[in-house]
């Protein structure tokens, strides 16, 4: 096939247009396409008001090396289709099944390649199916009463169910992972686009119904999931896993348990932590969810003339300080809410969360600052989890219980908002007007003050007055990095960790691609189970 890429096409144009461009740049005519496939499309905006639609297409011809060099298309080449291909079963027995710990989107991309070879993989999730879940997260954002075992954080789908849905990753992919996930979500509900839009999106309403439609299949492929179910102690014998419990009174043998934990698990990597499996604390970043107008990020990002045709525009800033500190928007959400992000008792996170449509009335995203082991006041390998503990306790604190909010203009003044601007919030969850100075380091506070009006510099207005902030965005990844070696094992044989949680992944699409490359290390070693 030929890939022929820089195809610019006007905002409006429509499907002949498409074709004809894509039969002029080749020098073809109709008849001689037998087959046409985006690979990417993406929005050019870097000379506005001129702004266009970029396609990567591949087209499928006969006499494929003729045509190429009679188009004299220097953006066009011959391509090979590239297919993931698991690798070879090894040779060890299994004595018993495996066993996934965390039905997030590393656990369930693990379990489902497991699956599908024939390793009849059991998964244990301690929060709920991805249904009951979500009653229970609209219950809390409603009442403020908290399960913590159901929520934002915890059940079917992990965190990333409950957030913008990003499926863009810049993990380097030459085996083709990244499109068997794309590929996979199509298969089971998500819309086709996400195979070639520049920054794929699949939203929280769509999301939790490919989560369970993929639950099914890896049930129908041999797979078996129980849920409420949270591993609660390992048994190690001779550096070896032999057993993992779940919820104190039940014992599971297993030689092969893949531990694909959230990031909050929290008390599950103290538990491992006591039982000798080697983790370390890593660097992250904290700060605030920041609100804008959309409207206005799409005059910014697209110009007047198309900030109401073209989707809710996202952003990205980053700014490297003097004090050697970094300041960079994360999880940004177009068309977005900021939910409470809570998983334990009188603590309190945030994040943002956008549907499929990003139809909110504002844009949110995290504005962080990056903090190192230096800054968690501990060399244990916890201290970050306890760092991320006391601002949820004083978030939790300033807005008795509800997600405390400040304009920017006040927050520089410090002192207390009492009503919004000229916009007001778009969240999940209950809010309350708090003075959030002092939540930080005096050092923090002044690099996620200055880093606000850099980004101004880039995004007129960025640091408005009347810009909301929300606290605290502390679960931008995880505070630790549980150890493994290049066949991806602990120092506790047979324990593979994965994905975000234990420091490998940043997102849906990376800890999935993650729990690929774990599922790969069982198969290459062991037989399926018998």
């Amino acid at each position: 096939m030929i890939r022929v890429s820089q195809l610019k096409l006007p905002v409006e144009h429509n499907e002949e247009q498409f074709c004809q461009k894509i039969e002029k740049s080749l020098k073809i005519k109709k008849d001689q396409i037998k087959k046409l496939q985006i690979v990417k499309k993406s929005i050019d905006a870097r000379k506005k008001p001129d702004v266009s639609i970029v396609y990567s297409v591949d087209v499928w011809v006969d006499n494929e090396e003729k045509i190429l060099k009679h188009s004299g298309n220097k953006n066009a080449v011959c391509v090979k289709e590239k297919k993931y291909k698991v690798p070879e079963h090894g040779t060890e027995c299994m004595n018993h099944r495996p066993v996934v710990i965390g039905a997030g989107p590393a656990g369930l991309f693990c379990a489902y390649l497991l699956a599908r070879e024939g390793y009849r993989p059991l998964v244990f999730e301690r929060g709920k199916k991805v249904g009951e879940r979500t009653e229970d997260v609209l219950h809390f954002w409603k009442t403020g009463v908290l399960d913590p075992t159901s929520n934002v954080q915890f059940g079917e789908g992990g965190a990333g169910t409950f957030s913008d849905g990003k499926l863009n990753t810049l993990v380097k992919d030459p085996l083709g992972r990244n499109r068997f996930v794309l590929d996979t979500f199509v298969s089971f509900g998500a819309p086709e686009k996400i195979t070639y839009e520049n920054k794929p999106h699949i939203g929280t309403d769509i999301l939790s119904k490919v989560i369970a439609a993929m639950r099914e299949e890896i049930l129908h492929l041999g797979g078996t999931f129980e849920f409420e179910s949270c591993v609660t102690d390992i048994r190690v014998e001779n550096q070896k896993i032999r057993a993992v419990e779940i919820n104190h009174n039940t014992w599971m043998e297993t030689e092969v348990c893949v531990f694909a934990l959230g990031h909050s698990a929290r008390d599950t990597f103290e538990m491992l932590h006591k039982t000798g499996l080697f983790m370390e604390p890593k660097a992250f970043a904290v700060g605030f969810r920041v609100e804008h107008p959309q409207r206005d990020i799409n005059r910014s990002q697209y110009g007047e003339k198309y900030a109401e045709l073209l989707e809710a525009a996202p952003y990205k800033v980053t700014a490297n300080l003097a004090n050697g500190r970094g300041v960079y928007s994360f999880c940004m959400c177009p068309g977005g809410y900021v939910v409470n992000a809570s998983s334990e008792e009188k603590r309190l996170a945030v994040n943002g969360m956008s549907y499929s449509d990003r139809g909110s009335k504002n844009a949110n995203s995290a504005i962080i600052v990056s903090v190192t082991p230096d800054d968690f006041d501990g060399t244990d390998a916890l201290s970050g989890v306890e760092f991320q503990r006391r601002l949820e306790e004083k978030a939790f604190a300033l807005g008795n219980g509800k997600i405390p909010q400040q304009l920017f203009g006040d927050y520089c003044e410090n002192k207390k908002s009492t009503a919004y601007g000229t916009f007001s919030s778009e969240t999940r969850g209950e809010t309350a007007f708090a003075n959030l100075r002092g939540l930080f380091s005096d050092e923090m506070e002044q690099s996620f003050i200055e880093g606000m009006h850099s980004f101004a510099k880039h995004i007129p207005d960025f640091d408005r007055k009347d810009a909301i902030i929300s606290g605290v965005e502390s679960r931008t990844s995880s505070p630790v990095r549980i150890r493994r070696d290049e066949v991806f094992e602990a120092n506790i044989r047979g324990i593979y960790p994965c994905g975000e949680g234990a420091g490998y992944a940043g997102g849906i699409t990376s800890a999935a691609m993650d729990g690929m490359k774990v599922a790969e290390a069982v198969i290459r070693k062991y037989q399926p189970f018998q």
